[in-house]
């Protein structure tokens, strides 16, 4: 999704009839981002609001789904990592070094535990050297040229604050208002 401002997010999931997961991360992306926000976008997620309430924009939920792949890195990294800092003075970051092998694995997502069962057999069976291949590729790269003067991914809000946000302006908005089971 390309960089959009809330009013044409909006304007999308109005003309949809859905707010997708990636427009949700914008306008919260542009909420945490933004110092103040102006008063059409403050009119825009009041329509947004409106809109969700009535039914009229239905939230998109997020699929639940894991990278099995993920685990099998950050075990293999935090083990080799933690011989390496025992018996040295080095000390390694276990997300870059996750996260540079992972770029060169393929993932291994499942939707239901017997899937990360299969996946986890499937893994230890057919990319067990290739996983420890490339974590220690990844902590040679990380010895030689760590990543100090770099900013962190997650060190600013994301799209948790845009919920805290709706869910004030909702209880402002509606104190009364209740969700009725269609059960």
């Amino acid at each position: 999704m390309s960089v959009m401002s809330i009013e044409k997010i909006v304007d999308q999931a109005l003309q949809d009839g859905y707010l997708t997961p990636a427009m949700e991360a914008e306008v919260g992306r542009i909420c945490d981002s933004a110092s103040e926000l102006s008063i059409e976008e403050y009119k825009a997620l009041d329509r947004l609001m409106v809109s969700l309430l009535s039914g009229d924009v239905v939230a998109v939920p997020r699929k639940q789904f894991i990278n099995v792949m993920e685990e099998l890195v950050l075990t293999e990294a935090i083990s080799r990592v933690a011989e390496i800092e025992a018996t040295s003075e080095s000390s390694l970051d276990v997300g870059d070094i996750a996260a540079y092998a992972l770029n060169r694995l393929p993932p291994l997502y499942a939707t239901t535990e017997e899937g990360a069962n299969y996946q986890r057999q499937r893994a230890r069976a057919e990319l067990e050297k290739l996983i420890a291949q490339q974590v220690g590729e990844a902590i040679a790269r990380n010895l030689h040229r760590p990543n100090d003067d770099r900013t962190p991914v997650g060190t600013k809000n994301t799209g948790n604050e845009i919920l805290r946000q709706v869910s004030t302006l909702l209880q402002a908005y509606a104190p009364h208002f209740e969700q009725k089971s269609e059960y």
